[in-house]
């Protein structure tokens, strides 16, 4: 591991106050770094997704002997180096041909990272048309049943969108700054395909725009191999949440299945024995009200009940 330098400068002080841990983070850093021998398949995609991670990435031009699954130290000491959280590692062997290794890093050490075999692969170059500009955020979508069915396709999706997703801050989306789709497709618990496309926003005769898709590449068939993922006391550090993002919590105040704020309303029990609501002016009877119970009152005394009364009246 590298030694921890002491600034001397200004310049040094920033330098080392930026690799302190942030509230609010950008976008993670990724190296992608060759092995001592790649084929041109791999080398292919690799130099595409660099294309799509700039500027936030670094490319090694010099080949390394990594092993990251027999000894991790290597990729912590280039994380250490390049203050970097992510890596891409492409190699080329009889045993395990076409590899790459997707890795990321916590705190300068390696928190978990999966083996991708390339089974097929269209470079970005051989696709016409015109390609999304460097540092814009694409869209990240991924479709199938199988992201959830297996620990290694969870890893991976995770792995992903903590490579493309860009800052994690953000307003409100501009649709003049959304150009490229990144489609990750999982065929089955062991096949995924990778797809990238052009946005392109044309009229409608509406207030949104009709959205058109061109495939710009680049275009990949995966393989998933091995996988190591994260230990379960790293994952819970590398996922605390700091006490100055946490949303307060309002008593009584909670959200249901559909998004929708829901509050309650807590209220003393009412007697209604001691409810005063014949002062209440719009409760009061007025005297046609009198009138009208008092000829109710008469028609509902029986025939035999009228005689009685009348004839003790005579009397």
């Amino acid at each position: 591991m590298l030694k921890a330098a002491r600034p001397k400068t200004a310049a040094g002080k920033r330098a080392l106050k930026k690799r302190e841990p942030q509230l609010i983070e950008g976008a993670k850093p990724a190296v992608f770094m060759k092995g001592t021998n790649t084929s041109q398949l791999v080398t292919s995609v690799f130099r595409d997704l660099y294309a799509l991670k700039r500027p936030d990435a670094v490319l090694l031009s010099k080949r390394n002997e990594v092993r990251p699954f027999e000894d991790p130290h290597s990729l912590e000491f280039f994380s250490q180096k390049n203050d970097a959280a992510l890596f891409v590692l492409a190699s080329h062997s009889k045993k395990r041909p076409h590899n790459l290794v997707f890795a990321r890093m916590f705190d300068y050490q390696l928190l978990d990272m999966v083996e991708i075999g390339v089974e097929r692969g269209v470079p970005m170059e051989m696709f016409k048309g015109t390609k999304s500009a460097v540092g814009h955020r694409p869209l990240i979508l991924f479709s199938g049943d199988c992201w959830d069915a297996s620990d290694e396709l969870r890893t991976f999706k995770s792995i992903l969108l903590d490579m493309y997703r860009g800052t994690q801050s953000m307003d409100g989306v501009d649709l003049a700054g959304l150009e490229h789709v990144i489609a990750v497709t999982a065929v089955s618990t062991e096949k995924v395909h990778l797809r990238t496309y052009t946005i392109q926003l044309k009229k409608s005769g509406t207030k949104l725009p009709r959205v058109e898709l061109t495939e710009m590449g680049p275009s990949c068939d995966w393989v998933v191999r091995r996988c190591r993922p994260a230990n379960a006391d790293a994952w819970k550090a590398a996922t605390k949440i700091p006490k100055e993002l946490k949303v307060k919590s309002v008593k009584n105040i909670e959200r249901n299945a559909m998004g929708d704020q829901v509050g309650r309303i807590h209220m003393e029990k009412q007697n209604f024995d001691k409810m005063q609501t014949r002062k209440m002016k719009g409760l009061k009877r007025g005297p046609n009200e009198d009138e009208e119970d008092e000829g109710a009152a008469e028609d509902d005394i029986p025939a035999f009940a009228k005689r009685a009364r009348l004839e003790q009246e005579s009397d």
